[in-house]
């Protein structure tokens, strides 16, 4: 079936000025052309959806999340304030939640196994398109230890069924990636530095694992064709991750302290996440030694985006936001703009910069002929206000593969024909 959006102002991800009255035409899945209405033609047959007045993006990609992580309480962390069948179904709704906000892809960074990927596959559930970490990689004592509830600090959610994610030594690190792959990692999640909310005494400065076992991981990783992406804060940990040859540094936050460092990331156009959004979330901690460390790295912080900018690093959008901030996910765009980029620049690292980041640019993250179909029409334009991706009820139409996962639109405005087309997610307020 042949699906054309008509009379919206077209934002399609790659930076090109907006287009006013354009035309966005879906066959199946995927995207068929794209531009000034006047200039394309559909067949006659075709569903046309007039939305004008909106605006017509790409679908969102949040490139850090936890998906199923819904708590930093310690009894949370450790699965033990509801039984995990509860769990599960919490993070199903969160998945479709996130869906219905526009999120139409999500790299999950640890916590969420294969299942919930094959379960969205299979129409089981609703939920956005995922990239699965399943584990966060680290030493004895890294954030990825679960060995006693003093070195528990890991932001994703307990699973006992979920793989072993401790290595120490290159062989060792080596069997362990090969261990999540097999439980179905899309990527790699590693650490090579403690966290803000890492246990006291194991800070954002502090380093995990040597030089030989993150050339051991990082060999190993893309050898099962698998990205890197290194929670990395600041310090030797941070040198020894883009030494090895991560492919993205979440957090980041110390970058500013050696430039050095910044240049290199954007010779080897290693990507910059920074995940502002959990640092807003930790700046208000009950927890003491976690409030100074978001409170003292957030100048360096926005110190390190501005310099990435300048220098040429790319930058993708991801928000850390397990357990504080689902689905409110477009809270990062506010606060990189806040940070120094153009609403453009934030919302092309929340689409075509952060495809790159995920290696799926050919698929995703613009409304260019040839890619997955995946859109959303807002009622509002986020150049003027990227706050206006918060309000679900401007999220009024959302296409993931060319089905309608979400209609929030008048219900004069519908037609039961498309209606037909794809699984109908309910509006949701997360307010």
């Amino acid at each position: 079936m042949t699906r054309v959006l008509t009379g919206a102002t077209l934002i399609d991800g790659t930076g090109a000025i907006p287009v006013s009255d354009a035309a966005l035409v879906i066959d199946g899945e995927r995207i068929i052309a794209a531009g000034p209405r006047t200039g394309l033609t559909w067949p006659p047959d075709a569903d046309v959806v007039d939305v004008s007045g909106r605006t017509v993006i790409p679908g969102l990609i949040d490139a850090h999340d936890h998906m199923a992580s819904h708590g930093y309480a310690l009894a949370t962390r450790w699965g033990l304030d509801e039984p995990a069948s509860t769990a599960h179904l919490r993070t199903a709704r969160v998945l479709a939640e996130t869906l219905a906000m526009g999120y139409t892809t999500v790299r999950d960074a640890g916590g969420l196994d294969a299942g919930f990927k094959v379960a969205i596959e299979h129409g089981l559930i609703a939920g956005p398109r995922l990239v699965l970490g399943i584990q966060i990689i680290s030493p004895t004592g890294g954030i990825g230890d679960r060995v006693s509830p003093s070195g528990h600090e890991c932001c994703a959610a307990y699973d006992p069924l979920l793989p072993r994610s401790v290595g120490n030594g290159p062989d060792e690190v080596r069997d362990v990636v090969r261990t999540i792959v097999r439980a179905g990692a899309d990527v790699i999640k590693t650490a090579t530095t403690g966290g803000a909310s890492s246990r006291a005494g194991h800070g954002p400065r502090d380093a995990a694992f040597s030089l030989e076992e993150m050339q051991a991981l990082v060999a190993e990783s893309h050898a099962l064709g698998r990205r890197v992406m290194c929670h990395a804060l600041g310090g030797p940990g941070l040198r020894t991750a883009l030494a090895a040859g991560v492919d993205s540094i979440e957090h980041g936050c110390y970058l500013d302290e050696e430039p050095e460092l910044m240049a290199k990331m954007a010779a080897q156009g290693t990507f910059f996440v920074p995940t502002l959004t959990v640092y807003v979330y930790h700046r208000e901690s009950v927890a003491p030694h976690v409030r100074a460390r978001a409170i003292d790295l957030h100048p360096h912080h926005l110190a390190s985006i501005r310099r990435a900018l300048e220098l040429g690093v790319p930058i993708a959008a991801g928000t850390d936001a397990g357990g504080h901030g689902h689905p409110k996910n477009a809270l990062e765009l506010r606060y990189l703009v806040e940070a120094g980029l153009t609403p453009m620049q934030a919302l092309r690292a929340a689409t075509q910069w952060a495809a790159r980041c995920l290696g799926l640019e050919r698929e995703l993250g613009t409304l260019e002929k040839g890619r997955l179909a995946d859109v959303v029409v807002v009622n509002g334009n986020p150049l003027d206000d990227v706050r206006v991706l918060l309000d679900p009820g401007r999220i009024e139409l959302v296409l993931k593969g060319g089905a309608v996962c979400a209609d929030r639109r008048p219900s004069g405005a519908r037609t039961g024909k498309e209606l037909t087309a794809g699984r109908i997610v309910s509006a949701f307020d997360p307010a």
